[in-house]
């Protein structure tokens, strides 16, 4: 199998999880609506979803190195698709409470395993195509998802936004078993050895730890502040969800942009320098919400912007990440997304707190000034020998 049609393989189970990682927010009213609960409760559907999509990170790390990258992707694919079908059957908010636990248990696997397998599997001089190419098919799945999701919910209900991604996810798992069903066997594997000594050794140095607190703080403020743009935009202009949708198609719409323009950008900035530009651009989306959220207009650009700034601070450090462990990508990447969606978990439970006690322009506008906090803490904690690639840590068998 060339590296071109790997890409686009995994590039799909990337879109499928992607859109559906992104699918609750522009349907949270709608769903808070029919379970007869506030949005702000309805939050924790979210956080549901990315505590254990964060968590399980650290299980298949270690399982791709040692039992192979492409089994577990194809495994978790599947199972994955089970569990979304299950969130259209949901009566009640615990329950579907419980399914997304289990949609975010299995889909933890496919992103950051498949950047490990194609580090593995495609050569140095063709990698950092290779992944900007997966990345952006990858999130365009969370572009189309805003869209299609509000118009799904609209013109049938949020129970038929599942069942319909659950029937692609379908389509994509038999994609990948059929078309990758030789691969197999070139995939090498690591020898047995202790599964938490590569996490210790990342966390035991310096640079890669300061980079891994900042993700989670990324996490937080970045994830915590998209969870209710949904809401928010509801709430002031009172949209159908098919006008939610489309309004926030363009987190996605900045997110793809960013991605395939943040490797043109860096050689010019520098990585750290574009990392904190990042968070700067969505502390201002954070603050153009708070105190301009009744322009349309401007309720668009905050959209685009908190896209457009994820995605050039992540795409960064998620390349940075790939240089941590180079005997252990598994573990590397997975570390990064355990950070990142834990920190949005705790940042989704409380800013519904937030939101309770201080309305939508109180949240926004705290998040906002902590993510320019965060933005010049970039600039202090991403370590030099990072910025050129010097800080790999030698992870032992």
């Amino acid at each position: 199998m060339n590296a071109k049609r790997l890409v686009l393989i995994l590039g799909l189970a990337g879109f499928i999880v992607m859109a559906d990682n992104w699918v609750v927010s522009p349907i949270l009213p709608a769903i808070a609506a029919s379970l007869h609960v506030a949005p702000a409760s309805a939050g924790v559907l979210i956080a549901a979803y990315m505590l254990p999509f964060g968590l399980f990170q650290l299980v298949y790390g270690p399982l791709a190195d040692r039992f192979g990258k492409l089994k577990v992707i194809t495994v978790t694919l599947a199972l994955f698709t089970v569990a979304t079908g299950l969130c259209g059957l949901g009566l009640g908010l615990a329950d579907l409470g419980a399914y997304r636990a289990l949609t975010g248990l299995f889909a933890a696997a496919t992103m950051p395993i498949s950047l490990a397998l194609i580090g593995d599997l495609v050569p140095m001089a063709e990698r950092q195509t290779a992944i900007g190419t997966f990345m952006g098919i990858s999130f365009l799945g969370q572009a189309l998802s805003m869209a299609i999701g509000g118009t799904i919910a609209y013109l049938v209900n949020w129970r038929g936004v599942f069942i319909s991604y659950a029937g692609l996810a379908a389509i994509i798992t038999v994609v990948l078993i059929v078309s990758t069903r030789r691969l197999s066997g070139q995939v090498t594997r690591r020898s047995r050895g202790s599964v938490l000594a590569p996490y210790a050794q990342l966390l035991g140095h310096g640079p890669s730890l300061r980079a891994y607190l900042l993700i989670v703080f990324e996490g937080i403020f970045i994830l915590g502040s998209f969870s209710y743009l949904g809401a928010n935009i509801s709430q002031v202009f009172h949209f159908n969800y098919l006008g939610i949708g489309m309004i926030m198609t363009g987190f996605g719409v900045g997110a793809v942009l960013a991605g395939r323009i943040s490797g043109q950008i860096v050689e010019r900035t520098g990585r750290k320098r574009l990392i904190a530009g990042g968070l700067f651009l969505g502390a201002v989306a954070d603050l153009i919400v708070a105190a301009f959220s009744g322009s349309l207009v401007l309720a668009v650009l905050a959209v685009f912007l908190l896209g457009l700034g994820f995605m050039l601070a992540h795409s960064t450090l998620l390349t940075l990440a790939t240089e941590f462990a180079r005997q252990a990508r598994g573990v590397a990447m997975s570390m990064v997304t355990f950070c990142f969606m834990v920190g949005g978990a705790v940042g989704t439970g409380l800013g519904g707190r937030l939101i309770t006690a201080h309305g939508y322009p109180g949240y926004f506008t705290l998040y906002g000034v902590l993510l320019l906090a965060l933005s010049l803490a970039g600039l202090v904690v991403i370590a030099e020998e990072l910025e050129e690639g010097e800080a790999a840590v030698v992870v032992g068998r």
